[in-house]
């Protein structure tokens, strides 16, 4: 054991710490402080106080950087609610303690090892050395993109808006992109259907996402590859960069076949808009819930393929859910070595432990769990069908924010459902899981005789 792991169990044992406890308070903090706030008259357009359930909804929507709304959010909410909803989206993205301590390098505090350990499960990364360096570069990278991607948006909202409104419009959809979160201003529940053929939108927009959803880890290790201090770039980097441009491809091809003919959506369009629009929504299911296309009218084949896109969701370490594009790839693999009698499961000439093959299993089954108990929930209480039921959940857990267009709809249970599954799908469920069990456990040291069981 080394000197990090060695501190950081010394630290569980007599203080009680555990990191995903403080997570998971600290994200239902800023929800309820930013429900607060939502249903305040001067959050609304109209000057009056919001149902608390909405507010609740918006908040965990934005916080969770889903993107479900019950309420358009570019038409009801105030400036002032606008600027609360931005602000929870960033917090949301990057996670309270990301931001909690990059304020306090700028103010030249040094971290104590509970914050490093706070941070590096935040950030989801495999070890303390070189924490601080690496958040700078999150930190970083972060301003930089979404500063650009403003810059490159106002160039297209000056085209239909006034001046202070194209930037308004230009900063919260950079960060609401970036952050994967999928709120939109345009008003109407539109999104960004007017922008279908817009390669200028389209691009940027996706760029964001892409960035935004494939992790700070492998930002981080790219960055140090370009700057020589890496010769080639880490397992994990290789696993999350095949496996996103693998689903974007497939993505784009399949959507384009499943729509080419549909009136209601591709068939209108010229050949290189069908590109485009099949292009972007095979982005925004992993995982941010902007949309060219209207969802409500595709083929009920193309929602199921998008249900699986929403399902898989980003890489670990970014603003995303889903179970994450890594997982996926490590149950497949899994699943051909243990066909194929292998002994460890194997990528570009590596070998993946099984400890990490044993996680992976434990995220998508807690995972299909929690989407399977909230779609019967939903099934019994409301009168939509149950494909479109089922979209939504996904949506929910994988933080998209795509829909059928039933969320504002919802009952008040429903609503409830949607926003526990919108805060576990963000936390994570294994998360969810350490949080409450792992203070009531007791390792036991007991073997038991192991006995054959007849599988499938």
């Amino acid at each position: 054991m080394n000197l990090f792991m060695f501190e950081k169990e010394l630290i569980s044992k007599k203080r009680g710490f555990n990191p995903a406890v403080f997570f998971i308070i600290s994200f239902a903090i800023v929800i309820l402080t930013g429900a607060i706030l939502l249903s305040l008259p001067i959050s609304s357009a109209k000057g009056e106080f919001t149902n608390f359930l909405t507010a609740l909804f918006t908040a965990t929507s934005a916080t969770c950087v889903t993107g479900l709304v019950v309420v358009d959010t570019g038409t009801y909410w105030s400036h002032f609610g606008h600027l609360v909803i931005l602000l929870l989206i960033q917090i949301g993205g990057l996670s309270y303690a990301v931001i909690s301590t990059g304020m306090m390098l700028l103010l030249n505090r040094r971290l104590q090892l509970r914050e490093r350990l706070i941070l590096q499960y935040s950030l989801n990364t495999t070890s303390l050395r070189g924490i601080v360096s690496f958040l700078k570069n999150v930190l970083i990278t972060v301003f930089i993109f979404e500063s650009i991607g403003a810059l490159s948006l106002f160039f297209v909202f000056i085209k239909r808006y006034p001046l202070l409104r194209s930037i308004k419009f230009a900063i919260f959809h950079s960060v609401s992109a970036f952050c994967n979160a999928g709120l939109d201003l345009i008003g109407g529940f539109r999104s960004f259907t007017d922008y279908v053929s817009d390669p200028h939108l389209v691009f940027t927009i996706t760029t964001l996402i892409i960035v935004g959803g494939i992790g700070f880890i492998v930002i981080h290790d790219i960055i140090q590859r370009f700057m020589g201090k890496r010769i080639h770039l880490s397992l994990h980097s290789k696993m999350a960069l095949f496996t996103t441009l693998f689903l974007i491809l497939i993505g784009t091809i399949v959507i384009f076949i499943l729509e080419y003919n549909n009136p209601n959506t591709l068939k209108p369009l010229n050949f290189w808009g069908k590109f485009l629009g099949a292009y972007f929504q095979s982005v925004t299911p992993r995982t941010a819930g902007f949309n060219t296309l209207d969802i409500g009218k595709m083929n009920p084949s193309t929602l199921l393929f998008i249900i699986v896109l929403m399902f898989i969701g980003a890489s670990p370490g970014g603003t995303g859910g889903g179970i994450k594009t890594v997982t996926f790839l490590v149950l497949w693999l899994s699943v051909s070595t243990i066909i194929l009698e292998r002994k460890n499961v194997h990528f570009k000439d590596r070998t993946i432990p099984w400890e990490n093959v044993k996680r992976a299993y434990i995220v998508f089954l807690l995972s299909l769990t929690l989407v399977i108990i909230s779609w019967f929930l939903l099934l019994i209480t409301e009168p939509f069908p149950p494909l479109n039921i089922l979209f939504e959940v996904v949506s929910a857990f994988g933080t998209v924010g795509l829909s059928t267009g039933i969320t504002p709809y919802l009952s008040p249970f429903a609503r409830l459902v949607i926003i526990l599954t919108m805060f576990l799908g963000r936390v994570g469920t294994v998360t969810a899981g350490m949080a409450i069990l792992i203070p009531v456990s007791k390792r036991s040291q007991v073997e038991y005789p192991s006995e054959e069981v007849s599988i499938g």
